[in-house]
């Protein structure tokens, strides 16, 4: 397939560019997934919490999203959120 090996891409130069982004683009989500799995508090990686480390988060706190319409300062705590 012509791009694949080292002398095809010396013949056809101007891919290299193309391959550059795609590097650079597959870089930058891998770097995005790990950063989400390891800094984001809704991912639990161990079962210490047994499923309940969700719950602990404050119900009246913006976790990440900018939101016009809701001010979460004023909400009350839903009826089936357990007390922890």
């Amino acid at each position: 397939m012509k791009g694949m090996t080292w002398k095809s891409l010396k013949e056809h130069y101007s891919l290299i560019p193309v391959y550059g982004v795609i590097v650079y683009g597959v870089t930058l989500s891998s770097f995005c997934l790990f950063r989400t799995a390891t800094r984001n508090p809704d991912v639990a990686w161990s079962n210490k919490h047994e499923g309940t480390s969700n719950l602990k988060w404050p119900w009246n706190k913006q976790a990440k999203f900018y939101s016009p319409t809701t001010d979460y300062s004023k909400l009350s705590k839903p009826k089936d959120m357990p007390d922890l």
